[in-house]
């Protein structure tokens, strides 16, 4: 460290660092990636924190160690939450490497633009290409594993060259050519490479240029081949080196998709389906990318050599999509959206053309829905023959308005679809000027008024949006909250995307609590408590006061931790952020704890003063040495008449010591025994013997004893046998007490006063500062005097004070133990506390016991949505009655539900201290999903009837069909958050299968394979005899009828079948999955291109991604785990850092919602105003959308997250709200 940071205090160092780590970050700079482990201990040592652990000296931290957050090669590890990662600039890294040593992992970082917007965010996945090396000829037995080099995507190809030259391996004053292979060099098996192997793997020559690794997606893992030049000759002839070797890649054709508009689809013999076909018919490979980006056979003489057929053509529909590096979560969501029938048919057939909306400005230029267009008719082109396909040009196009999914790093599957839907919807919006629509509040009534209200709210947000999504994927649900006090309603209609479940497991957090009573007569006792995770310590104390029948508010509930109290566990703090071996202690006292956020202090207030017991110190001992306390801590409560006088205060403590040592008696003073009074007694002279003794004891006891001759030579007492003549004779008993207790003994300790720096001696975040000493009284007196009107005689104590009781060796002995015969930590038994079990506790357990033995279905996850519950003290509700925020109760139903329904079971959770995923089974239905029981426009029309009113007058329509939903595709994942790998299953109704896609490896599964603990996204399509998609529908059948837009013959078996409506159709409630899509089969005649084998074989891949040969691999490079290893417990990765948050995009969680102060406006919470959308407003800030609820919603990441209940719906709003969510 120099002499100019040594000689800085460690607060000043400390917050220049971390001033430092907190600025911009801009284009072109270079920051370090740091393990957050070292910095934690890096910060300890330098703040003097002292915690559970103790304290840590700066020499002993070392330098940098990143080998728990990256390999050797500097590859940061793809199961790190990027949100715990810790980055510093440059200058901070050098002072890093000056003051604890050079790291022997760095892991320098650039920053570079992102999006269209040229968002600064660090790269933190740079890409990792394999170089090999060119020989004229393979040398039997030798082998050269490849050279690996890191790129950035914004690096040039010249920059590319740069770096591959730069290796130890190569002379720069010699001549190199380097060629690319296509495919990512996937087909190379020997080491070096041949020339022969560069013409069977279509290389090509790359040359320096100004085009960009992204510009010509360069992926993860792509192999470069570096030909040395000998004697002035290049071991590839001139004229064998393709003509085109200027550029990495010479696809056009489908990057230019998302640069412009998109192209013609069924121009005869010109349209991009046509092209795509051809080009597939004349390719015959599996390979993972586009047959356009080989050299041509007819421009050079360096022929491809054709590759091995698939010996048949794929069913459409069955196409694998290619990982190019943590794309996963991507190829899951597109398999599912791309087996959505109608979807997909208002794609291939051209009509999305016809509703692009390239100048709105909350859209993406139409570039989001070009790109999934084309994608969509690779996946379905008939006949194609290449197994899989990896979908470079979507992720380049997705990317750009979404920086947080540019890189290789891992992303929530739901988060891309919510994006997906989103910008697909606002990219397709038939409004093309939206006029601004006042959301109608509710005035009260009935349930006539009800569905006007709900009616209102859905023709409001259909004047700002409609499109192709909200026909399909939008329904409608209800939200009320009630008021405690006036009982004012207000009741609200919102859109919805896609329904977020909370799964009803046994989300408890169980402890055992260590109870001290007032009342010095009663037992302290360890009561074990189970409660929700998510309670507050208020909640805690609520239930202790409920079952110790004492008021909630005067129990203080504090860690312990060495003998002291660690942590001041007031309302703020969550019960699930402490670990199940924190001691919690719960003191009651005769007053008010002053725990409570709202408590306002009163004058007068006592004292609460915290106690703790120590050896006896030096003059200038610290009571933060840990190593001089022992025993228990407990808490005194001093008056403002005793905290006048020190021996009063020390006579407080005493009383309260009583119940910490086995010798009470001895803390008193007793009175000395003495007489009191006299009693007369009559002794019978008749009684006794004239040589018998009559003893009389001082208890009043009176005894005859034989009393014999005495020896020779004794002295006796011949007073005693005295006995005159008369008939009786009084005597007198002397009669005493038992000692008296006349006050508390002094001497045992020596009480010390400290100021403290905060409540309870609790310094939670600075401990061990040793800043502090005790004070003499005299000085208390002396400064209380000082104070303006001061009371006299003057108050002692300050608020925050500490008591410390020094105990000589002698006492603590005598009152604590001997420390020869007992160790330090026996002076505390927390064994030894008398068990208290509540019947509350028992039956709990008992229940949760019966739960986990029924299991939970899918409409137990619906009725944790509709269930009411009761707003949290951070988010309160304004009455516009009462005039003053309430705690209100609220509510959600579904009122109407969209045509193809999506439901995200929210399996990942995130607390400050708690991360993992639900691993729980939810049992959902194949087919017969019945929601006809949860749709509150069901249930208000049935009223109605009842109530002899027909609501088809009041607008409602298509009442009598059953709402029954069929299962289509599921979106499943496997292992930890922050990791883990995602899979789809879709049904596929050209061939009436169900396929599981594992990327690029395709296999055709059973439906029942579908339904398991896996299973995080769920799509369901509605049941009906009607056609699907409502408008879209019927602009797809006139598309169809239209020669103009339709393909000729041979291209209309890209169009999917969608049922006709038929008058003679069953009804829905009768028709099987297979009925219904049969329903649209019938009259379509022969479908060219369509295979309806039920013998149809599995396609292998041939890929990189995924050899026949093998299972395919999880998202890292790690061999398969056993499958019971990939249900672990894991982390929800919360929001990335560096402004790559997808919660812009977010359509806020109903369950979130600040509550509105009416039924019309919102009542914001003004700790989250900054994560607040503001859809009326919105705008493009680095390439990322923030909105504010104009439109329809989007879902947030699950972690991160905070909200009033368990996240229950992820839903749409088309005016002002202040629904948040707080994932991965």
């Amino acid at each position: 460290m120099s002499d100019q940071t040594a000689s800085q205090s460690p607060e000043p160092t400390l917050a220049l660092i971390e001033s430092l780590c907190r600025e911009p970050m801009h284009i072109g700079e270079t920051w370090y990636v740091v393990s957050p482990t070292w910095y934690r201990r890096w910060r300890k040592a330098i703040s003097g924190e002292v915690d559970k652990e103790g304290g840590l000296n700066i020499k002993d931290v070392g330098p940098v160690d990143n080998t728990d957050i990256a390999t050797q090669d500097g590859v940061i590890k793809q199961d790190v939450p990027l949100e715990e990662l810790q980055f510093v600039p440059e200058k901070v890294w050098h002072w890093f490497a000056e003051g604890c040593g050079e790291s022997r992992l760095p892991l320098p970082r650039t920053v570079i633009p992102r999006g269209v917007q040229a968002e600064p965010s660090l790269e933190l996945h740079p890409l990792c290409i394999r170089v090999h090396v060119l020989s004229a000829q393979a040398v039997p037995g030798i082998e050269v594993e490849p050279s690996k080099v890191f790129v950035s995507v914004k690096d040039t190809l010249a920059n590319v060259q740069d770096k591959i030259l730069a290796l130890p391996n190569f002379d720069r004053q010699r001549q190199y050519r380097i060629w690319k292979l296509a495919e990512g060099g996937s087909g190379l098996t020997q080491f070096p490479c041949t020339p022969e192997q560069l013409k069977e793997l279509g290389a090509v020559v790359i040359q320096p240029s100004h085009k960009t690794v992204e510009d010509e997606l360069i992926e993860e893992g792509d192999a470069f081949v570096v030909e040395p030049q000998e004697e002035g000759l290049w071991i590839v002839a001139d004229d064998e080196v393709p003509a085109q070797a200027g550029t990495v890649s010479t696809s056009t054709s489908q990057s230019t998709i998302t640069q412009g508009s998109a192209p013609k689809l069924f121009n005869t013999g010109q349209d991009f389906f046509s092209e795509i076909q051809a080009k597939s018919a004349v390719s015959g490979t599996s390979s993972a990318t586009s047959s356009a980006q080989k050299p041509s056979a007819k421009s050079t003489s360096l022929k491809v050599a054709p590759r091995a057929k698939t010996p048949f053509a794929l069913d459409p529909g069955t196409l694998g999509l290619g990982n190019m590096g943590n794309t996963c979560f991507m190829n899951s969501a597109l398999q599912c959206l791309a087996h959505t029938p109608e979807l997909t048919e208002y794609f291939l057939t051209g009509v999305f053309e016809e509703e692009l909306n390239p100048d709105n400005p909350l859209g993406m230029g139409g570039a989001i829905a070009n790109a999934f267009g084309a994608l969509l008719h690779r996946i379905w082109v008939p006949g194609g023959t290449g197994t899989s396909y990896a979908p470079r040009e979507f992720k380049q196009a997705l990317q750009r308005f979404a920086p947080q999914f540019s890189g290789y790093q891992q992303h929530d599957s739901q988060e891309l679809v919510a994006f997906l839907l989103d910008g697909l919807h606002e990219d397709l919006n038939r409004v093309r000027k939206k006029p601004y629509v006042e959301k109608p509040d509710w005035e009260g009534g009935g349930d006539k008024e009800l569905i006007g209200l709900a009616q209102n709210s859905w023709e409001g947000y259909m004047k700002r949006n409609d499109s192709v999504i909200v026909d399909l994927f939008q329904g409608q649900y209800q939200s009320t909250l009630v008021c405690p006090e006036c009982a004012k309603v207000s009741i609200t209609f919102d859109p919805f995307m896609y329904l977020t479940l909370p799964l009803p497991v046994d989300k408890k957090w169980k402890h055992n609590i260590y109870y001290v009573p007032w009342d010095m007569d009663r037992q302290h006792l360890k009561i074990p408590v189970e409660i929700s995770r998510d309670a507050s310590f208020k909640d805690l104390r609520q239930l202790l006061g409920r079952w110790m029948d004492v008021n909630p508010d005067n129990l203080l509930t504090l860690e312990v931790f060495s003998h002291r109290f660690y942590k001041d566990l007031d309302d703020t703090c969550l019960v699930g952020d402490m670990s199940h071996n924190d001691i919690i202690m719960c003191f009651e006292l005769p007053c008010h704890a002053q725990q409570s956020r709202t408590y306002k202090p009163q004058p007068g207030d006592p004292f609460i003063v915290p106690v703790l017991l120590s050896d006896m110190a030096s003059a200038r001992f610290s009571y933060r040495n840990s190593q001089s306390l022992f025993g228990y801590p407990f808490v005194v409560v001093v008056d403002q008449e005793q905290a006048t006088d020190p021996d009063v205060i020390y006579d407080v403590v005493v009383e309260r010591l009583q119940r910490w040592t086995a010798n009470i008696r001895d803390l008193f003073t007793w009175v000395p025994v003495t007489p009191t009074m006299t009693v007369p007694v009559q002794i019978p002279i008749s009684g006794p013997p004239e040589d018998a003794v009559t003893e009389i004891k001082a208890n009043g006891d009176i005894i005859t004893v034989e009393e014999s001759a005495p020896e020779e030579g004794d002295i006796t007492d011949e007073k005693a046998s005295v006995v005159r003549d008369e008939d009786d004779v009084s005597m007198v008993e002397i009669v005493t007490e038992e000692p008296r207790r006349v006050g508390y003994k002094k001497g045992i300790f020596k009480l010390r006063v400290q100021a403290g720096d905060a409540r309870y001696g609790a310094s939670y975040n600075n401990y061990g500062s040793g800043s502090q000493r005790a004070d003499e009284w005299e000085h208390r007196a002396s400064q209380a005097k000082n104070l303006p009107n001061a009371p006299e005689p003057p108050v002692l104590l300050q608020e925050n004070d500490l008591f410390v009781c020094e105990f000589d060796e002698n006492m603590k002995a005598y009152y604590f133990g001997d420390n020869n015969e007992r160790t330090r930590s026996d002076f505390v038994d927390w064994n030894s506390w008398e068990e208290y079990v509540h019947p509350e506790y028992t039956a709990s357990r008992k229940a949760a016991a019966a739960r986990k033995n029924k299991g939970i279905s899918l409409q137990d996850c619906l009725d944790e949505f509709t269930k009411e519950e009761k707003l949290g003290e951070d988010d309160l509700w304004y009455c516009p009655i009462c005039k003053k925020h309430q705690q209100a109760t609220k509510r959600f139903d579904i009122w109407k539900v969209p045509d193809v329904l999506v439901v995200h079971l929210k399996r990942f959770s995130n607390s400050r201290m708690l991360r993992d995923k639900i691993d729980t089974f939810v049992d959902f239905p194949l087919e017969g999903l019945d929601l006809s029981p949860m749709v509150g426009e069901r249930q208000v029309a049935q009223r109605l009837a009842e109530e002899g009113i027909d609501a088809s007058e009041l607008g409602l329509s298509n009442l009598d069909e059953p709402l029954m939903y069929d299962l289509y595709a599921v979106d499943e994942h496997l292992g930890g958050l922050g990791g883990g790998h995602y899979r789809a299953y879709s049904y596929n109704h050209t061939t009436d299968k169900w396929y599981h896609f594992d990327d690029s490896y395709v296999t055709s599964v059973q439906p029942e394979a579908a339904v398991n603990s896996n299973a995080y996204l769920l799509f369901y399509r509605r049941r009906t005899s009607r056609p699907l998609g409502g408008k879209s529908h019927a602009k797809v059948e006139a598309a169809r009828s239209n020669p103009t837009l339709t393909s000729p013959p041979d291209q209309e078996a890209t169009q999917l079948p969608t049922p006709p409506l038929e008058d003679n159709s069953p009804p829905a409630s009768q028709l099987g999955r297979r009925d219904f899509f049969k329903v649209g089969q019938e009259n379509m005649g022969t479908v060219t291109g369509y295979q309806y084998n039920d013998d149809w074989a599995t396609p292998q891949s041939m890929s990189r991604s995924s050899p026949a040969s093998s299972l395919p691999p999880l998202d890292d490079d790690e061999q398969p785990p056993p499958f019971a290893s990939l249900f672990d417990d894991a982390v929800e990765s919360s929001l990335p850092p560096l402004g790559l948050s997808t919660h812009h995009f977010d359509l806020p969680d109903p369950s979130s919602t600040g509550s509105p102060s009416s039924s019309v406006a919102a009542e914001p919470d003004l700790d989250d105003l900054d994560e607040m959308h503001v859809y009326e407003h919105r705008s493009w800030q680095g390439g990322v959308r923030i909105d504010s609820l104009k439109a329809f919603p989007s879902i947030a990441l699950e972690e991160p997250i905070s909200s009033i209940s368990p996240s229950k719906l992820m839903g749409s709003n088309d005016d002002e709200s202040d629904l948040d969510e707080g994932p991965i």
